[in-house]
């Protein structure tokens, strides 16, 4: 079977292949100028490494009789001596004549974010146990990410040999690396930082490299407190403790000057010692310490880009428990909704794409999942309902200013301007029906949470109305005559994406709503020809993306690990097949004419559990508590993850299985337990868990996905109390919707999959 890829994924695939070169153009749009996220990422290469062992952004080589040390084929990580914690890097080399070696720093990759290094300078922390001779150090080349480099340099930017067991700053001005490659080297555009053998000393050597970064001398350079003032301590600090973990909060520090904080902790009343820094842009910390009963305390300093240090903050003290599953999921929910509450985009008050990432970019799609968020976050008391009308009316107050194309937005919207934004290529310049439903699908969960706020919820009711009343779904059949939707329109390239929509994928969703649209509504029947359709089109368009003929009539009917499929590709695809669509839209104890789509999506789920379990791939950690196959970021971008041999490369994505608890609740349960409690220290963060992890190649997403997160908080609360079903369902268009295209209650699966009410 070929490599299985959602629709999303092969529609950015078609797109991007229609005009590859454009790409370029895109990575020299600038991004928002003095977004704090963006600003520490224009400047630092390396800080720390999620994983104790190895870093993964790095790689090198000796040829004999020279050696450098490396685990798997990488630069050690150094746990024990670092300038910030908690950790740093080690090279450890012996140079000798007729031999040679050398090793790569890459800069970390993260989706949409633009290389823009600013400065002149390069600088790096170092450390050695033992003197070195500057005539002994490596050198150093520069590569960008069109792989033309520099001429070598040797290592130095400090006066005189390398002194022991002391902490130096090497400073190295840019201007000194000249280009060696045909083309010339842009800074500006860094992709990696070579060290390479110097002076034949036959002599080991190690030094310890913290806080690699490119910065404007003028501003990282230490300068006395005459000439700059010491930045000031945060102030309100907090720690709450949960079951293995404890989280560090903090009001932010209003300074252009902040580069990072540093978060100090003290247990049994020792010494405070450095655990952990945060970017300038985030104020809060996890400290995952491994086990309940730990009570620590906790102070937070400020650092400047020339790494002075401000005073202590005043002292919060927390304690981990063990907590029971109910709690967990609390904590669960919580933490993935701050990526909505406090990650949003400042103006808009909408989901960012990814975080980190490039701040201007808010997903139309995300958005709608983070809705959903906000609305559970209300509920739950993270936040109180007066706080969640206020960022309703900024996120309606954006929606109605961006361009809308016959009434569906763009995929993507620039948080800053309102305007589209061209992430997918020039062709993608208009309406993405797709992702318009993922964003009325949470509008109009919340058009029904707050419609008895008195004024401020009748004006949120009326402007949400006016929002669905607008988009044109008819418009997007392209023709009376034609039976399926398709995904795109462009003002200036009309149909010229022309893709079909097609089920079983995530776009169910769409098709309810534009039947249900009481303004621009389609026929009943285009569910039918157009989803579940079964011309030669639909045929081979799900045969084309997923290279297998069961279910490629949309009905399935095969077993895979003992388990049916009444409907579905293959082995079933992506886990966000059985998500998105499902988030509003309750499938609980009704069919059409195919399947009963709860217990369908359960049978997905599970299927791949049963395979992680099964391991044909022999990944490690795949097992029946790590799971979850499904789209989200990766080692080689954004790919579609499922339970199949091509589309199976050990990455493991925590949303695949924690966004099925209504579906498999043990399951779903251990993996939690599996994810938190057994990878917490690198998989855990100030959102939850990150984006996606690979055991088998030692790599923890650096970022948290818009898509993702939501999904989490929102199916988990649908498994606990139903809220978000409730919401949706009860909304007037939606019944008849559902009468039109022919729904029948199955009252035994009602039964069986009601609510915990938890």
């Amino acid at each position: 079977m070929q490599k299985t890829l959602s629709i999303c994924q092969e529609r950015e695939r078609v797109v991007r292949s229609l005009f590859s070169w454009f790409r370029f153009a895109i990575l020299i749009v600038a991004p928002c100028a003095g977004a704090a996220p963006t600003d520490y990422y224009n400047h630092v290469v390396f800080d720390n490494s999620i994983t104790p062992d190895y870093y993964y952004y790095s790689s090198g080589r000796a040829v004999f009789p020279s050696t450098v040390e490396l685990l798997s084929g990488a630069l050690p990580v150094e746990k024990k001596n670092f300038f910030t914690a908690p950790n740093a890097l080690r090279l450890q080399w012996r140079s000798v004549a007729q031999g040679s070696w050398e090793t790569e720093l890459r800069v970390v990759s993260m989706r949409n974010r633009l290389t823009d290094f600013r400065g002149d300078t390069l600088y790096m922390w170092c450390y050695s146990p033992e003197a070195i001779p500057a005539a002994d150090l490596p050198f150093v080349q520069l590569e960008d990410e069109e792989h033309d480099f520099t001429a070598p340099v040797k290592l130095d930017g400090f006066p005189g040999d390398v002194p022991a067991k002391r902490w130096f700053q090497i400073r190295m001005p840019l201007s000194e690396f000249g280009t060696a490659s045909v083309h010339p080297f842009q800074a500006r555009e860094l992709h990696g930082i070579y060290f390479s053998q110097g002076a034949a000393d036959d002599t080991p050597h190690t030094l310890i490299i913290d806080e690699v970064k490119i910065d404007d001398r003028s501003a990282a350079t230490p300068v006395g407190a005459e000439v700059r003032s010491p930045p000031r301590p945060p102030k309100n600090v907090q720690a709450r403790g949960y079951d293995r973990h404890i989280d560090i909060s903090w009001d932010p520090v209003a300074n252009g000057e902040v580069q990072s904080y540093a978060i100090y902790r003290s247990v049994a009343k020792h010494k405070y010692q450095p655990i952990g820094i945060q970017s300038a842009d985030i104020n809060r910390y996890t400290d995952f310490v491994g086990r309940s009963g730990v009570t620590a305390s906790y102070r937070v300093k400020v650092v400047d880009r020339s790494y002075r240090q401000s005073a202590f903050s005043a002292e919060a003290t927390g304690s981990t428990r063990e907590l029971s599953d109910d709690e967990l999921l609390t904590m669960l929910q919580e933490a993935c909704f701050r990526y909505y509450w406090e990650g949003a985009h400042p103006i808009a008050g909408a989901t960012l794409e990814n975080v980190p990432g490039d701040e201007r970019i808010v997903a139309t799609g995300a958005s709608g999942f983070g809705i959903m968020a906000l609305i559970v976050g209300v509920d739950r008391g993270f936040i109180t309902r007066g706080e969640g009308i206020e960022r309703f009316d900024k996120i309606l107050d954006f929606l109605e200013k961006t361009p809308r194309y016959h009434g569906a937005w763009a995929h993507f919207l620039n948080g800053d301007t309102a305007q589209t934004m061209l992430v997918f290529g020039m062709f993608d310049n208009g309406g993405d029906l797709v992702e318009t439903s993922f964003l009325m699908e949470g509008l109009l969960a919340a058009r029904q949470y707050f419609k008895d706020d008195g004024e401020p919820g009748k004006s949120i009711y009326d402007r949400i109305t006016k929002l669905w009343e607008g988009v044109e779904w008819d418009w997007y059949r392209r023709s009376p005559q034609s039976n399926a939707l398709l995904w795109h329109w462009s003002p200036q390239w009309s149909w010229f994406i022309d893709h079909r929509l097609t089920g079983f994928n995530e776009t169910m969703i769409t098709y309810l709503l534009a039947i249900a649209s009481p303004t621009h509504g389609v026929p009943a029947s285009l569910y039918y020809t157009g989803w579940a359709g079964q011309s030669d089109a639909a045929i081979a368009y799900r045969s084309g993306w997923s290279g297998s003929n069961e279910g490629d009539r949309y009905v399935n009917g095969h077993s895979y690990f003992g388990i049916k499929l009444d409907v579905g590709v293959g082995t079933g695809g992506p886990l966000f097949f059985t998500q998105y669509s499902f988030m509003g839209f309750d499938p609980k104890g009704i069919h059409d004419k195919y399947t009963d789509y709860f217990n369908n999506n359960r049978e997905l789920a599970l299927i791949d559990q049963a395979y992680c379990e099964s391991n044909p791939g022999h990944f490690q950690g795949y097992g029946a508590d790590d799971w979850g196959l499904t789209a989200s970021d990766d080692q080689l971008g954004y790919l579609a993850h499922a339970p199949d041999a091509a589309s199976d490369n050990g990455t493991i994505t925590p949303t695949g299985a924690l966004s099925s608890f209504p579906y498999t609740p043990e399951a779903s349960m251990a993996a939690l337990k599996f994810f938190y409690r057994q990878l917490g220290d690198r998989l855990w963060g100030v959102y939850g868990p990150r984006d996606a992890f690979n055991l088998t190649r030692n790599w923890f997403s650096p970022v948290y996905m818009g898509l993702d997160q939501a999904p989490i908080v929102v199916m988990v609360e649908n498994y606990r109390t139903g809220l978000i079903w409730k919401l949706f369902m009860s909304n007037s268009e939606i019944q008849p919707m559902l009468d039109k295209i022919g729904f029948q209650p199955d009252n035994a699966a009602k039964a069986s999959a009601s609510p915990t009410s938890k």
